[in-house]
């Protein structure tokens, strides 16, 4: 009976359209941890500052207040929020772990109703908020379900070809001297599909962002598992039963059905909106072979935000989502001149995509930002020129006052890269004061376009 009373609530919430699942993802190191960390504390702190003047719902006075309360879904990990803050307020204080898994908390915001519908109902209405946080590396596995093994491992070995590092020729040799179509060693396998997962982790930490299999470095639940124990192999006959080439096989076929489907299922097709985290700034330092990179990975992720009618997605699942956000992070880490810059670097980049791929009924935005603001900015006078300039703490402990370059406008020529002029400096947040909001810049354009229409 109780959870008949549940479920006929939560249809209510829904049809007062009083509940709303935000999906929040990014490639690593892309800010998913601190968006989350500073989202729910912006809304906690609605009732005693005025810390979102762009939330319509604050700016007008209608914001009453937010508070956490226990999440439905007791199958997914709890965001772990009082571990971002202690993280926070070390000494010195320090970002928050990342997660490499999926997780989730759960927010009631309540404020003044302008909708007729719901004054009816009450004076004051709730909005209960679910913010799931999941790896964007997995989205980039939704193409393999379209493949067969020997076509992904194709594609996958001369993909590696094209990349001049000797780590990655070495594995080649290695992978291309086996005969396993009929050897029957389960521990040449394992020991082969080990070394492709260290070499994925090798290209990830390289600034390579197109990583497939996506679970092979986020893991998360699956660490160790089997099912993620396979590697690209070509081979020109058909797998002999038994073989170790047919394990193979099986395993690729295994981590289609039981890895990549049951997530799309269960998670990706279930979010009302969706806002993707980009990190331009990194592989803009990195170089061209990261740049380019991280382009071909947010095409290949964009995939999983098809929803024409012939699409993979609109086939193999039914996903609602009605609002996408493509917002560029640590906007604190340029002067303020070039956010402009970066908001149009962003649009570049996605636009290609947004010609190429059929949405339906879903509105997209691109937004510069940073969930919390780490430097502060200023001007410096030097030869009777005033250059603008940001100043904190660099994660190395020193304190640094850089004018850090200037971003392109539109997707870097051979002379940016020539030139090398931008120098990303990652600097360590500002203590963390638990009776003020965390600086911020931008958050409340961010958050009135996830959920500004649902506070009316």
């Amino acid at each position: 009976m109780n959870k008949l009373t549940s479920e006929a609530k939560q249809l209510l919430n829904r049809g007062l359209d009083a509940h709303l699942r935000i999906g929040v993802t990014g490639l690593s190191r892309a800010g998913k941890t601190a968006f989350i960390t500073s989202f729910v504390d912006q809304l906690l702190h609605t009732s005693t500052h005025d810390n979102l003047p762009l939330l319509a719902a604050q700016r007008d006075g209608r914001l009453l207040g937010a508070r956490r309360v226990p999440q439905k879904n007791l199958l997914t990990p709890r965001f772990n929020l009082d571990g971002c803050y202690a993280s926070l307020r070390e000494l010195p204080a320090q970002w928050p772990t990342p997660t490499r898994d999926v997780s989730e908390i759960r927010i009631a915001i309540k404020y003044k109703p302008r909708n007729k519908a719901r004054k009816l109902l009450s004076r004051t209405a709730t909005l209960y908020l679910d913010l799931v946080d999941y790896p964007g590396e997995w989205l980039l596995d939704l193409p393999m379900l379209e493949m067969d093994f020997a076509t992904w491992s194709e594609q996958q070995l001369t993909r590696l070809q094209t990349i001049e590092l000797p780590e990655v020729q070495e594995w080649l040799q290695r992978a291309q001297s086996l005969d396993i179509e009929q050897s029957t060693d389960d521990k040449l396998i394992n020991a082969v599909a080990l070394e492709f997962t260290q070499l994925l982790l090798s290209l990830k930490a390289q600034g390579y962002q197109l990583i497939q299999p996506g679970r092979f470095v986020l893991p998360g639940e699956l660490a160790d598992a089997p099912v993620l124990l396979f590697f690209p192999y070509v081979s020109q006959n058909k797998p002999s039963k038994g073989s170790a080439l047919d394990l193979l096989v099986n395993r690729y076929k295994e981590y289609q059905q039981q890895v990549i489907r049951p997530f799309y299922r269960q998670y990706f097709s279930s979010f009302d909106r969706q806002i993707l985290l980009v990190d331009i700034l990194s592989p803009l330092n990195q170089g061209e072979h990261a740049f380019s990179d991280m382009q071909v990975a947010l095409t290949e992720i964009m995939k999983s935000f098809s929803y024409g009618k012939n699409s993979l997605m609109r086939r193999l699942f039914s996903p609602r989502t009605d609002k996408l956000l493509f917002a560029a992070t640590k906007a604190d880490h340029i002067t303020p001149d070039q956010h402009a810059n970066l908001s149009l670097l962003l649009r570049h980049l996605v636009q290609p995509i947004w010609q190429h791929v059929s949405f339906e009924s879903v509105t997209m935005e691109c937004l510069p930002f940073a969930s919390i603001q780490s430097t502060q900015t200023g001007f410096v006078e030097q030869n009777s020129q005033t250059t603008p300039v940001i100043h904190g703490i660099s994660e190395q402990g020193e304190e640094l006052t850089v004018y850090p370059g200037e971003v392109p406008a539109t997707l870097p020529k051979a002379e940016f890269w020539n030139k090398q002029g931008f120098d990303f400096v990652s600097f360590r947040p500002q203590y963390y004061l638990e009776s003020e909001p965390l600086p911020h810049i931008g958050m409340g354009k961010v958050m009135q376009f996830l959920l500004g229409d649902k506070l009316r």
